[in-house]
């Protein structure tokens, strides 16, 4: 892997992050374009869209706790500590994540913006009250039930299904129009809009970097595209950045 060679000092810059499923499976949390597309031997459209959880509640609800169940079992790796130490030497960091789960938090990392939810919350299905839920009873195989209303509602899962629309899109915009280093990890480029997010970090003027263990299928709007475990090519490059910054303090 070739040294950094920003075309502006980080410590003066605004950095954005985007990340994607890439650097969670590095923890051991799988994907759904594993094995064939199948998500823990089910098709996407039988467990992450509204009307899947419409039609078959019950296999919707046990899908997402065995997934709430395995956040006990994954840990941040390499990548997620890597961020950490890269916020510390940017003027402003922000980051955007595509994952659900919670190991940037638990790395450190503060005011994450999880545009696809989080597996840590639930929320109401009639007022939409989101909360973290994550005590011993809240991880059973039954339905939980909302604190909220007058008549308890069932609570589904806070994740942004397929067929909606993320979280906190005009925030996310807002960032990247004003960064000057865009940098996504772990992303295949097929989900939009996050795939297309790199093109408005260009448009409005960003350096573009890509950290995947291969070419994503929009590799051609990146500036850089950087190969190879994220938990050890990202680790290296923020070593480096961090280094190069120190011996600039001297």
């Amino acid at each position: 892997m070739a040294e950094p060679s920003l075309p502006f000092s980080i410590e003066s810059s605004k950095v954005v992050i985007l990340t994607g499923a890439g650097i969670s499976a590095e923890s051991g949390i799988k994907t759904f374009r594993d094995n064939d597309g199948l998500w823990e031997n089910h098709k996407v459209e039988d467990v992450a869209t509204p009307n899947a959880w419409n039609q078959n509640p019950e296999l919707v609800w046990k899908f997402y706790q065995q997934r709430r169940k395995q956040l006990l079992e994954v840990h941040p790796n390499p990548a997620h500590n890597a961020l950490v130490n890269l916020s510390s030497v940017s003027k402003e960091f922000v980051l955007i994540t595509q994952n659900v789960d919670d190991l940037h938090e638990r790395s450190g990392s503060k005011n994450v913006i999880h545009m696809h939810g989080e597996l840590r919350r639930l929320k109401c299905e009639k007022t939409r009250i989101s909360q973290d839920r994550m005590s011993k009873k809240d991880l059973q195989s039954e339905f939980i039930y909302c604190n909220c209303c007058s008549i308890p509602k069932k609570m589904r899962p806070d994740i942004v299904w397929f067929g909606e629309e993320p979280y906190q899109l005009n925030k996310i915009f807002e960032n990247i129009e004003d960064c000057d280093l865009f940098v996504v990890i772990g992303s295949s480029g097929h989900v939009y809009p996050a795939a297309g997010l790199v093109n408005l970090a260009s448009k409005f003027g960003a350096y573009t970097i890509i950290f995947n263990l291969e070419p994503p299928i929009n590799s051609h709007a990146f500036d850089e595209i950087i190969t190879g475990p994220a938990g050890i090519t990202l680790d290296k490059w923020v070593n480096t950045i961090i280094k190069n910054y120190e011996n600039s303090e001297l």
